[in-house]
């Protein structure tokens, strides 16, 4: 049977940024803006960010040569361009890999909310606040910005081209934390209230692995389909000075 789907799916949120860093040092000390410089699209990671991305590579790296990644996807901002750079390079199968940067992976577009804290965005802008109470986090939209369901939207295209131009490959998808649970309502089936009980858990770990792997292309299944093989999975962390690898194994040879 010709496959219809991905063998392998892999979800990853960027390693820890220098965005990520400032939000959290914002919100401890109760301010109301976070402290960025820099668009946000510009923010690289931060050292710990790097040794996440280089320890998941070597996990990646680990994994024998037929479960290894084929293609990788990743959103164009620099946090995720460089945990996708690092990925690879660390697990030494960088002859293996296709790269390919696709916005719709890209994060969710906060608007007239962006670089604004919790309590920031309750002072700043009362009214929106108590209308995104009222509206809920899956439907609201801030000015200038997205909702979830506008992330979705998008992402439903490109799981569509995922499916129509890698089917049978082992894919491994870089983004961010909204783009990632999105994309687990979208393979999942989710609806509003699973996603959003979800979201209140707290943050994905960065570097967190959620993983699929399809069944029903090889058995005589009549509707492939993805099911869920990790969630928020981490790599054990590298020790510090710990050495990436220099050369790379040799390619994994596309899948028909």
């Amino acid at each position: 049977m010709t496959p219809t789907l991905p063998q392998i799916l892999w979800v990853v949120r960027h390693g820890q940024s220098a965005g990520n860093v400032a939000r959290d040092a914002a919100e401890a000390n109760g301010l109301h803006v976070i402290d960025i410089a820099t668009r946000d699209i510009d923010l690289p990671l931060s050292a710990l960010g790097r040794r996440q991305s280089q320890s998941l590579g070597h996990w990646f790296g680990s994994l024998p040569l037929q479960e290894r990644p084929q293609v990788l996807l990743c959103s164009p901002y620099v946090r995720a361009r460089e945990t996708a750079q690092l990925l690879p390079e660390s697990g030494g199968i960088t002859q293996a890999v296709r790269l390919r940067m696709d916005e719709r992976l890209r994060e969710k577009e906060f608007g007239i909310l962006d670089r604004l804290t919790h309590l920031g965005i309750t002072r700043k802008n009362p009214e929106l606040s108590e209308q995104r109470g009222h509206v809920g986090k899956f439907y609201f939209r801030p000015p200038g910005g997205e909702s979830l369901c506008d992330v979705i939207l998008r992402l439903r295209s490109l799981l569509e081209m995922t499916t129509r131009e890698y089917a049978g490959q082992r894919v491994l998808v870089v983004a961010h934390q909204v783009t990632v649970n999105c994309m687990r309502y979208l393979i999942e089936q989710m609806d509003e209230a699973t996603i959003l009980d979800i979201d209140r858990l707290g943050d994905i770990p960065n570097c967190s692995v959620t993983s699929y792997r399809t069944v029903g292309d090889d058995d005589g299944n009549d509707q492939p389909r993805h099911v869920v093989d990790l969630v928020n999975f981490l790599a054990p962390l590298l020790a510090e000075g710990t050495p990436v690898k220099s050369e790379p194994d040799a390619p994994v040879a596309p899948s028909p």
